[in-house]
């Protein structure tokens, strides 16, 4: 199971709803986002919730596997604890933050969850993935550097590619999104919140793959 969830970005006020943040973006958008308390820890801000505490919150925010409120359940294997974690490098170091916190709680590479933006997905497009190539993303680069295996979970958030030629890839992925994109990524976001719950509190995770590796939620 998942127990530790790395949410890549790059931190200061300039960065804030950029299209490398959208992970950052996801997080505090998440309905019970204001229950987290972040504390500055493993050159990042982590915090740390129950199994129990994650289903609960996520069906006070209506967040449940069935129309009739049920909870998504827990199962017996779940850790004690979910960490959830914002390294606070830039992105190009966020293993660093990463394997800190992996070393501490004794979380092998296949219990974490990378969420980033994905340049080769248009936007609107959500995919679980495990393992596999980089895509170039310099924060997967980092974190495959140091765990020594590019065999971890990643959540990816399509970004698409610049329109315009003449805009670098670098320029384009610190850009903020317009007002109208801000307003597809909520959607696409409040689509994915049932998927991240049933991600975390899964015995399998690859069994939401078949529905999850590449989806177009608009």
């Amino acid at each position: 199971m998942i127990k530790l969830v790395a949410f890549l970005g790059n931190y200061g006020r300039e960065y804030e709803k950029t299209r490398h943040n959208v992970a950052w973006y996801f997080a505090d958008s998440l309905p019970f986002a204001s229950r987290l308390s972040w504390q500055s820890k493993f050159k990042g801000e982590i915090t740390s919730l129950t199994p129990q505490e994650f289903s609960a919150w996520a069906c006070d925010a209506k967040i449940c596997s069935k129309k009739d409120g049920t909870p998504v359940l827990v199962p017996q294997e779940a850790p004690a604890h979910i960490y959830f974690l914002k390294p606070m490098t830039y992105m190009n170091l966020s293993g660093e933050s990463i394997i800190e916190a992996a070393t501490f709680y004794k979380i092998l590479p296949e219990e974490i969850l990378v969420v980033h933006d994905e340049l080769e997905l248009a936007q609107g497009f959500v995919s679980l993935k495990w393992s596999g190539g980089l895509g170039g993303h310099n924060g997967l680069r980092s974190t495959k550097a140091v765990l020594n295996t590019a065999d971890f979970w990643r959540l990816r958030f399509g970004i698409g590619r610049p329109d315009n030629p003449n805009i670098g890839v670098a320029d384009y992925v610190l850009s903020r999104f317009t007002d109208e994109q801000q307003e597809i990524m909520q959607n696409v976001f409040s689509q994915t919140n049932l998927l991240f719950v049933k991600l975390l509190l899964s015995k399998n995770p690859s069994d939401l793959i078949r529905e999850w590796g590449k989806k177009n939620l608009l």
